[in-house]
């Protein structure tokens, strides 16, 4: 390495220095000592007991409710992932097209994208409530009794599934800018060859695109997983019977049952277990996402081995 590269790559650690100064310090040093916790029995008040892996053991042996929140927030992720993909691909499409007034549906579709989670969960609390909600109440126009959407022990991650896919603004930004970065040539040549709408599509738009889809889909599984900020505000506007993951821990995804352990029960030891369950099985996701990727995402120019 000649001087000039050296002093080059002196100057690069210089600038990102900060950045890995807070990742060492109060991410990576936060997780190293998160895992330490996971040993030990601590509430806070007293100082923190030694005890093994009875925290996993407990976890995994004697805590239905860690099955009940992991397995509600799976089934949360799937759908929400999904229709969020979809939902967003599908407006991208739309929003892709040449028409009057294109830049201010765009603004409208990101609008949701910068508004408060908090401030946005309280408008759906209004908007599902089951007995004067605006859902309820233009279904009952109809004649439809509708159903409690909050307040009921099977209804609530529906709902939390429909609201997740209010907010696609940022995917479909994302999409957009893929689906305009596809060479135009390509799909000159396929009307040439008397290819049709649904063949350019499937031929040439999605596999162009398919990068920016798996982007959307690991990024998506990431968040989906961890949920809380909807579930902890909307839990408790469920209803006058309703607790924070209620009603009879219908919406107590992973995330919040975490919270719970630690800044209500104050049993960090048990939630640092909980913190690294959660980062084993996002890890282990995206690794499988990520092998499995070579079978459907195409970047132009790759080599084939």
């Amino acid at each position: 390495m000649t001087r000039a590269a050296r002093i080059e790559e002196l100057w690069g650690y210089l600038f990102i220095s900060p950045w890995l100064i807070g990742f060492i310090v109060l991410t990576a040093g936060a997780m190293l000592g998160g895992l330490g916790l996971s040993f030990f029995r601590y509430d806070i008040i007293t100082p923190p007991r030694f005890v093994g892996l009875a925290n996993y053991e407990k976890m995994f042996f004697d805590d239905w409710l860690f099955w009940h929140s992991l397995r509600l927030t799976a089934q949360y992720a799937v759908f929400s992932v999904f229709l969020g993909v979809l939902s967003g691909l599908g407006a991208s499409l739309l929003l892709n097209q040449k028409v009057r007034g294109l830049t201010i549906y765009r603004t409208i579709y990101y609008l949701p994208s910068v508004v408060s989670a908090v401030a946005a969960a309280m408008m759906w609390a209004i908007v599902f409530h089951a007995d004067f909600g605006l859902v309820n109440g233009l279904l009952k126009v109809v004649g439809i009794e509708g159903p409690r959407w909050l307040s009921s022990t099977n209804m609530p991650v529906w709902t939390f599934i429909i609201i997740a896919n209010w907010n696609v603004g940022v995917g479909i930004v994302i999409y957009l800018a893929a689906l305009q970065g596809v060479p135009t040539t390509l799909y000159e040549a396929a009307i040439i060859d008397g290819a049709g709408r649904w063949q350019k599509f499937w031929h040439i738009t999605l596999p162009m695109i398919s990068p920016v889809i798996f982007f959307n889909v690991v990024m998506g599984i990431i968040g989906s997983l961890q949920v809380f900020t909807i579930a902890f505000v909307l839990s408790e506007a469920g209803g006058s019977d309703s607790t924070i993951g209620g009603p009879a821990n219908a919406s107590m995804f992973f995330v919040l049952y975490l919270y719970m352990n630690a800044f209500r029960f104050l049993k960090m030891g048990y939630a640092s277990a909980l913190a690294l369950a959660l980062f084993v099985i996002i890890l282990v996701l995206t690794v499988v996402v990520f092998k499995a990727s070579g079978r459907w995402v195409y970047y132009e120019g790759a080599l084939k081995r």
